[in-house]
């Protein structure tokens, strides 16, 4: 009897959690983990954004300008990664906590034995984003009456309030339009010469695509109906803006 009424607290603690996530706008992403040493360290930030959009989640940097749709902090979600203390293998889990920073949700712990850290953590960080996509995410509007309270602020300026070594840098110049020619695995960008520019590699997501650009790798997004190519150079995020006609 004890083991049923068990069994069904954990169905029912699943479910809320399952659910909750659909009340959040979208998810704000740190620009560093307490395990890291650095800000982006073995890409796993830049890996967490990808992930997110690809399981549906709207997702920004700690230091990025956002629509004013998303000024209510309270309406967001704010990502961690959390590294469990264990020898030869890696262990990795996800959380998700409101603004007053109680835990939403956590993920299943992704766990690697691969020795080199940068493959070790890129792939448990993805194992473990498989409880995120089980999720499927969708936001339903609750946020508003859900959470907010009088206590709650906007949003402040997320770029004034993480001005350090990383900072976003937005290229609003007008670049020359490129044309998208379909691959087996997405689309490759030429110009009008014609040269390829950039090879695009297509995910579950519509609006994002792994991205090569030259040496350079990052992601292609759609915002607000505008595509840019995200990476970072030398600890600082660029987010590009490409002007393509597919």
């Amino acid at each position: 009897m004890k083991k049923q009424i068990l069994l069904v607290l954990l169905l029912v603690v699943s479910y809320s959690y399952s659910q909750s996530v659909n009340d959040y706008k979208a998810v704000i992403i740190p620009l560093k983990y307490d395990f890291l040493k650095s800000e982006n360290q073995y890409r796993l930030i830049t890996l967490t954004k990808f992930n997110l959009i690809k399981a549906g989640f709207p997702a920004f940097y700690s230091n990025e300008i956002i629509p004013n749709e998303y000024n209510d902090r309270c309406s967001l979600l704010y990502v961690d990664v959390v590294k469990e203390n264990t020898f030869l293998t890696t262990k990795l889990f996800i959380t998700f906590k409101d603004c007053y920073d109680k835990i939403i949700f956590q993920s299943a712990v992704g766990k690697s034995k691969e020795k080199d850290f940068e493959v070790a953590y890129t792939a448990a960080l993805n194992e473990a984003f498989q409880s995120i996509y089980d999720l499927q995410y969708k936001y339903n509007g609750a946020t508003a009456t859900k959470v907010q309270s009088p206590a709650a602020q906007p949003l402040a300026n997320p770029v004034a309030a993480n001005v350090v070594r990383d900072t976003i840098i937005m290229n609003a110049e007008v670049v020359d339009l490129l044309y998208a020619q379909p691959t087996a695995t997405g689309f490759q960008f030429i110009n009008k010469e014609p040269k390829v520019v950039m090879k695009v590699f297509r995910t579950s997501n519509k609006d994002c695509y792994i991205a090569v650009k030259g040496d350079i790798q990052g992601v292609l997004i759609s915002k607000e109906n505008q595509w840019y190519f995200e990476f970072y150079q030398n600890n600082t995020l660029i987010s590009e803006k490409i002007s393509v006609r597919f």
